[in-house]
């Protein structure tokens, strides 16, 4: 099955991609999740608009992209959310939260979808997620998690 990707995917590639998957992986899991459409010939303006869409997004070269790992690296970002007496946050920190954050205290902008959260941030204390930057650029950063 041939199929246009409209969010990346691990392990079978980016936004705007087409891929060749099994019909029922297609089918079963990437079409009803809308991680993608089925390719026809008008879908190529489609896939091109995406494609401009991905561009404005990503960081436009491998240097500004090592500039903002270095920022990011060096950095501990500090998100206040209120808790329970035992720690336990009222929901789990997102990563548009830690986008904002990353906007709000240190002036760099990130894409919310390019951070990677390993388990969900439920609880008061210290994390690191990983930022995807560029393909070949990832930074690590650090969050503290206080009581509001």
């Amino acid at each position: 099955m041939k199929l246009i990707l409209t969010h990346d995917v691990e392990h079978l590639g980016a936004a705007g991609d087409v891929v060749e998957v099994k019909d029922g992986y297609g089918r079963n899991y990437l079409v009803p999740r809308k991680l993608a459409v089925k390719w026809t010939k008008g879908a190529g303006a489609q896939l091109e608009q995406m494609a401009a869409a991905r561009r404005k997004r990503e960081i436009a070269s491998i240097d500004d992209a090592r500039a903002v790992r270095d920022t990011l690296n060096d950095a501990q970002l500090r998100i206040a959310r209120k808790a329970t007496e035992a720690g336990r946050l009222f929901g789990a920190v997102s990563t548009a939260e830690i986008a904002d954050a990353v906007k709000e205290q240190l002036g760099q902008t990130i894409d919310r979808r390019k951070v990677v959260v390993a388990s969900p941030i439920k609880a008061i204390g210290h994390y690191q997620v990983t930022v995807n930057l560029h393909s070949d650029v990832t930074a690590n950063l650090k969050i503290q998690v206080v009581n509001a």
